[in-house]
């Protein structure tokens, strides 16, 4: 299927380095724009430059693979410390395949990382790897969020991953909601 999602999650926080091992995750292709940050914003979302440490000292493998222009990734990329594939051309393989070689890892081990469905999910199912798909950042009551969700939607998952609770917890507290629960 080409728009096969293995699990939803509110955010990239929630994805925890358990249930990765439990999906036999040992390397993520992330993506930039409403996955790690807003949409062009230098800084990184609340939550993931410690989420992206947790991941490292888990023994997580990440790069970036993004369509972004050269500047925009690698400022970005060296500013969370970790490796980059610009203008990735998603969702083409090339850059899923020399993320693949960097990282060193078989396709089993692999899982993209993004909120795209004609990029980042497609992209994922042609190079074949597990998809790990986040509800974009930003503002979800806007009107383009609001169209792109009644497009999407019969491709998103009906569980959707997130924390438990209003405060910041440990990652085994994540559980489900639906979709239209989220919006």
């Amino acid at each position: 299927m080409l728009f096969s999602i293995t699990a939803a999650f509110n955010s990239v926080t929630d994805i925890s380095p358990e249930m990765l091992a439990r999906l036999g995750i040992r390397g993520l292709i992330l993506d930039i724009d409403n996955t790690l940050a807003r949409h062009n914003d230098p800084q990184p979302a609340d939550g993931v430059v410690e989420w992206l440490e947790t991941m490292k000292e888990c023994g997580i493998r990440m790069i970036i693979v993004s369509n972004n222009f050269y500047l925009r990734v690698k400022l970005f990329a060296e500013l969370v410390g970790l490796e980059y594939v610009c203008d990735s051309k998603k969702p083409f393989k090339k850059g899923y395949r020399i993320a693949a070689m960097r990282m060193g890892l078989p396709k089993h081990a692999l899982a993209a990382v993004g909120d795209q469905l004609l990029t980042d999910v497609l992209g994922a199912n042609l190079f074949k790897i597990k998809m790990l798909y986040t509800l974009p950042l930003g503002n979800r009551n806007s009107r383009m969020f609001r169209i792109r969700s009644v497009i999407e939607s019969p491709f998103i998952p009906k569980k959707i991953y997130c924390r438990g609770g209003k405060t910041a917890v440990d990652h085994h507290t994540l559980k489900a909601i639906t979709y239209k629960e989220r919006l």
